[in-house]
């Protein structure tokens, strides 16, 4: 079995027009959402033992910010991912549980892929900055990913957690 956390990254702060999109920070409420997340993984014992971030330092101050034990790999292929260059990616993971840090749109088509039916949840279709699918699939390596395989088990937003 294989675990998936796939995580859009928490809210990012656009008050500086200078800074490039790539560039772009978390401001207070995400960083509070991304703190509140990691205490939800920890609580839910869903810790990781690979990461995989998208390079934009939104995402990476969200993965800071969950506060877990296992160093992450950036990856400019996850910087505004299109869902098959997600997939790509997940194909060549090696942990137990991952969790992929990514954006909109890419990451909500992706998780729409790779679920054999959508979490109950009214803001799965739009993916919410922070959301996080939880999945679960019946393969012994990740490079046996199916798309619509994978069974959802959590789904969350920040919001709830507050």
């Amino acid at each position: 079995m294989k675990t998936l956390i796939l995580m859009r990254h928490a809210k990012s702060d656009w008050g500086d027009s200078r800074l490039s999109d790539h560039a772009r920070p978390l401001n207070g409420r995400g960083k509070r959402s991304a703190t509140a997340l990691g205490d939800w993984l920890r609580a839910q014992n869903l810790l990781p033992d690979q990461i995989l971030c998208s390079s934009a330092t939104r995402a990476q101050e969200t993965c800071a910010r969950l506060k877990l034990p296992k160093m992450h790999q950036l990856l400019d292929s996850l910087y505004m991912a299109e869902p098959d260059a997600m997939l790509t990616v997940l194909r060549r993971a090696t942990g137990d549980t991952v969790l992929m840090i990514g954006h909109n749109p890419g990451i909500a088509e992706f998780a729409h892929h790779l679920v054999t039916i959508p979490p109950d949840h009214v803001r799965f279709d739009d993916y919410p900055t922070g959301a996080t699918l939880i999945a679960r699939f019946d393969i012994a390596d990740w490079s046996d990913l199916r798309p619509g395989t994978g069974m959802p088990l959590f789904f969350v937003i920040p919001r709830e957690l507050d």
